[in-house]
């Protein structure tokens, strides 16, 4: 069993949340809540239980399964006898037969001079299938449960409805503290799976940092290795892992998941994702992106520049989701009927050209958290700069806000292959591309895989330096 890697920073905002509950015990309210969400299966919930297991703490862990009031109530009394809190027996005493209730009977059962902490997992289920659930959780926390030293922990799936939990005009407002769980981060990938830097990478753009796939991931072994494995297991957790995230935010035959397969596919702009949608009407179309882009499936980007533009592109947000699009889910028949060698062939042929641009966004993220170093100062924004006819296209912008600048900071180029380094005609390219944006002698970098064999430039980055950026 592989041991737990990375999430030291979550651990320590739960770590340091939970020291705030025991010093303030004994005050009038000790209680702390965080709302903690991120997608489906980056590991919200391994992290919680790695924290609870070095907490050493008494705690309840109950996780709602999208059932009725009833159920749920049911599974709740079930979580409270199999939980480490010392008073839990109250519960089979009185068993509550409504939420109100429960709410109260927990209170009761949690310490008054220690500290506790009580989870409640995929809160979204609760907040869709029982009444009033948000005005009574606030009720409880402001008349009980803030009043004993207990870290409450509320955790969810789905992006919107957590974030819509801490909205202005809605119950809980301000009664608890954001948190954000992403995927794993190459570093982290990298240490997990005893990888190179640039394989690292490589490892993240097709987990996308999903701790199941990684956990599938033999240390040592190549994309190739990997993918040959779980392409021969029906099962894996590359190939059903995305599957059931969209199955679980998208029924089947919503508009949405033909966008979303469009968008996959590799189309960016609005016009050519309505075409291979099946020709959709533009307000449908329009419908579909914002329910993607609301829940943080898709991304929707402006050039970055000092002109405003509305060239729009959009792309998958999830690395694995965009691979699992582009390569996995138009040939799952083939992969069934165990003939996924042909997918990997076909992987194979694309790999280089997907990888080049499915890169970009992961390599502006870690110039976002690595600058500035000596050669560059922060950038407040790094994106990008096309055109409708992509006749100029500089991957790399960084200025001092987005999407219309005062400011550029610099450019560059993206060269993301094993055996070729950026050369002197990457350069007259990103020169003659910066001519067409701005008279100014803006600073051009080179991001390479493979290293540099020219002069010319104010910074190269490589592997080793980006993934400095994540540790």
């Amino acid at each position: 069993m592989r041991r737990f890697i990375g999430r030291d920073r979550e651990l320590n905002v739960l770590r340091n949340a939970l020291q705030t509950v025991q010093d303030a015990a004994g005050s009038g309210k000790p209680g702390q809540c965080i709302l903690m969400r991120g997608r489906r299966r980056v590991g919200k919930s391994s992290l919680v239980e790695e924290f609870l297991q070095r907490a050493e703490t008494p705690y309840l862990f109950f996780t709602a399964a999208g059932g009725t009031a009833e159920d749920e109530l049911t599974e709740l009394l079930d979580a409270v006898a199999r939980s480490t809190l010392p008073e839990r027996g109250l519960f089979h005493e009185e068993t509550p037969d409504q939420w109100n209730a429960a709410f109260r009977l927990l209170a009761e059962v949690l310490p008054d001079d220690s500290p506790s902490v009580v989870v409640i997992d995929e809160v979204p289920y609760l907040m869709d299938r029982i009444d009033a659930f948000e005005g009574m959780l606030q009720r409880a926390w402001d008349r009980l449960l803030s009043r004993k030293p207990v870290l409450l922990l509320l955790v969810g799936s789905d992006l919107s409805m957590m974030e819509a939990l801490n909205d202005y005009d809605r119950p809980f407002h301000q009664r608890g503290r954001e948190m954000i769980v992403g995927p794993l981060n190459p570093a982290d990938i990298g240490e997990m799976l005893d990888l190179s830097p640039a394989a690292a990478f490589d490892a993240a753009l097709i987990t996308g940092g999903l701790p199941l796939i990684c956990a599938e991931w033999r240390a040592g072994a190549d994309v190739w290795e990997f993918l040959r494995h779980s392409l021969d297991n029906p099962i894996s957790a590359l190939l059903v892992s995305a599957e059931r995230s969209l199955a679980a935010e998208f029924p089947p035959q919503a508009m949405s998941r033909e966008v979303l397969r469009a968008i996959g596919s590799g189309e960016r702009a609005f016009t050519n994702i309505a075409r291979a949608a099946g020709g959709i009407a533009h307000t449908t179309l329009t419908r579909a992106t914002d329910v993607l882009t609301e829940k943080r499936v898709v991304a929707a980007e402006l050039p970055l520049s000092l002109r405003p533009s509305k060239e729009r592109r959009y792309r998958v947000a999830d690395p694995y989701l965009r691979f699992w699009l582009a390569f996995l889910d138009p040939h799952m028949a083939e992969i069934e009927r165990m003939r996924g060698d042909l997918t990997l062939s076909r992987i194979k042929e694309r790999w280089t050209s997907w990888r080049g641009r499915a890169i970009e966004p992961l390599v502006r993220e870690s110039l976002a958290r690595l600058l500035p170093d000596g050669s560059l100062p922060a950038a407040p924004a790094i994106g990008g700069y096309w055109t409708r006819s992509n006749d100029i296209e500089i991957d790399l912008v960084g200025a001092d806000r987005q999407p219309v600048a005062k400011q550029l900071l610099f450019l560059g180029s993206i060269k993301w292959l094993e055996n070729s380094a950026f050369d002197s005609h990457d350069l007259a390219a990103l020169q003659k591309h910066r001519a067409a944006i701005t008279d100014e002698p803006v600073p051009l970098v080179a991001v390479s895989r493979s290293g540099v064999g020219c002069s010319g430039l104010q910074a190269v980055y490589g592997p080793e330096e980006l993934l400095s950026a994540w540790r």
